[in-house]
């Protein structure tokens, strides 16, 4: 058994078997081998890999950890007390817990009356022997056993005596950890805080550890009452992934642990990279990320309402609870029709930008007057930096749109066709080109682009990456207001622009104008400067 430091709690990862019960959550080898690799940068202190021989997936997983020079955690390989009637030696899925090669064994069994006699079919005696047998059993061949003691809470509520002495007998057979699991997620923390201060009592030398799940929304508390309780190792998942309501979510605990409890749980200087910890497994495993998730959602730290940003431009910890910096998270600005002044000057500044009081307040209404009319800035930062820019004196747009025409038909009753025409001025001069595309958004665009590269040839380089819609006033049928989200890219440089109109046609072109403007606009500040030499040989 491993010494742990003083108030160190250890954070066991089980989102590569755990964490993929989840609903619509499905990873490959290469993905879980990435996770795990990720992880041990990290620095949990016990990865669980899967559960060798249940399918190919897994098997390979521990093939394949057992060349990899893991720093900080230790695999672990996941099963099951042995069967009624056979030696622990003959059990089968035991043998490939061994065969694994992993140097942990979690053993999960029943303590649960209930789950030994109506779901196991057997005695209460006999359970105990299968756990102290397979315990045993995983011991004798050179392994580390931590019990997972399966339903224990509720067990525990059922029969004290017998859910404690489930553990006695994991603890005496060998067991470093004996987890206690809310398997059905229903405990509240009070019972729990209540339940491991009475293991505690009932077994002194015993390390206890916790393994919430979430299906009363008390997942973290209960980890949380544990920790205070006296356990020193919690189970749970990034993200909280896990079957029906997830598992306690990891990214949520450790931060609690390190910086409400003042209790260590990664090395030295880790915990600033839970945000990027987050984001990237959600990546792998193809989720979006819960963007308003406690610490490490990207809304966790983002001010909208104006007395909010009054008051953090005074003292940013006015309306937070941590520095987000801590977490690897930053402090965010909103501008909506909730915003002050101080909203508009603060993303003026994150942007680059310079506001006077007055363009603040001048802003401010502008904004509140777009947002009636179905525009929003919050996803759309380079159209909010184009309404500040708009509000400077002297400001002149790169090109002007002054009428377009989009065509939807078929010929011969079966061609279908798109056509679009639109009318541009830019540098002084007055285009009218065409174009067609396989709708009137993308025709319009091919159109706009045409009129305009003779001028600024660097419009070649805007790629459109993502178009969203959405329908703000349904009851208004297809009069509604439509407002559409536009991602644009230039190499490494992304940005996102809105329109807003009763005909997503006009939306979609309003938001098109912002992106390629915004990007012109960006690519002229962000040029070299030229030289006096340069200057005088472009003039000419």
């Amino acid at each position: 058994m491993t010494q742990l430091p003083p108030d160190f709690v250890e954070i066991y990862d089980t989102t590569l078997r755990d964490g993929t019960q989840r609903e619509g959550l499905t990873l490959s080898l290469a993905d879980k081998i990435r996770i795990a690799k990720r992880l041990d940068a990290f620095g949990v202190s016990y990865i669980e890999g899967g559960w060798p021989g249940s399918n190919p997936k897994d098997v390979g997983f521990f093939e394949q950890a057992r060349d990899i020079d893991w720093k900080h955690a230790a695999i672990a390989a996941f099963g099951s007390t042995r069967r009624a009637g056979i030696h622990a030696e003959d059990d089968v899925q035991l043998k490939k817990l061994i065969e694994s090669g992993a140097p942990v064994c979690t053993l999960f069994g029943k303590t649960w009356t209930l789950h030994v006699t109506e779901i196991l079919r057997t005695t209460l005696e006999t359970n105990l022997e299968m756990i102290r047998d397979s315990i045993g059993f995983v011991v004798s061949e050179k392994r580390r056993a931590i019990y997972d003691a399966e339903h224990f809470f509720d067990g525990y509520k059922a029969d004290p005596d017998y859910a404690i002495e489930t553990l006695r007998v994991a603890h005496a057979a060998g067991a470093e950890v004996l987890v206690l699991c809310d398997t059905n997620g229903g405990s509240m923390p009070w019972e729990v805080d209540e339940i491991v201060r009475a293991v505690r009592a009932a077994l002194p030398d015993a390390r206890l550890g916790v393994h919430p799940h979430d299906d009363g929304g008390c997942g973290v508390a209960n980890a949380l009452a544990a920790v205070r309780a006296g356990a020193t190792h919690v189970q749970g998942t990034i993200n909280g992934y896990g079957e029906r309501c997830g598992n306690a979510n990891l990214c949520t605990i450790i931060p609690d642990v390190e910086l409400k409890l003042n209790k260590r749980c990664l090395p030295e200087g880790k915990l600033a990279e839970l945000y990027e910890l987050s984001h990237f497994v959600a990546e792998v495993a193809n989720l979006p990320a819960n963007e308003h998730a406690p610490y490490v959602g990207r809304s966790a730290f983002a001010h909208k309402g104006g007395v909010h940003v009054a008051a953090i431009r005074r003292v940013a910890d006015s309306y937070q609870h941590v520095d987000p910096e801590l977490v690897g998270n930053e402090c965010r600005v909103v501008v909506s029709e909730l915003s002050g002044r101080g909203n508009v000057q603060s993303k003026a500044e994150e942007l680059g930008l310079a506001v006077s009081a007055s363009e603040s307040a001048r802003i401010v209404e502008r904004i509140k007057q777009r947002e009636a009319e179905g525009f929003a800035y919050e996803a759309a930062e380079a159209s909010f930096s184009l309404l500040v820019a708009r509000e400077a004196e002297g400001y002149v747009a790169p090109f002007q749109v002054l009428d377009y025409q989009a065509t939807v038909g078929r010929r011969n009753g079966s061609d279908a066709f798109v056509e679009a025409t639109i009318r541009v001025v830019a540098n002084g001069e007055e285009s009218h080109t065409a174009g067609s595309g396989n709708g009137p958004v993308s025709a319009l665009d091919r159109a706009l682009r045409k009129a305009l590269l003779p001028h600024f040839p660097e419009v070649a380089r805007f790629h459109l990456v993502d178009y969203k819609v959405r329908i703000l006033d349904g009851q208004n049928g297809t009069a509604s207001t439509t407002r559409v989200l536009i991602d644009m890219q230039a190499g490494e440089h992304t940005w996102s622009v809105v329109g807003a109109s009763s005909n997503i046609i006009e939306a979609s072109l309003i938001a098109l104008v912002d992106g390629i403007e915004y990007g012109l606009r960006v690519d002229e500040l962000s040029a070299p400067p030229k030289t006096q030499e340069k200057a005088e040989a472009t003039a000419e």
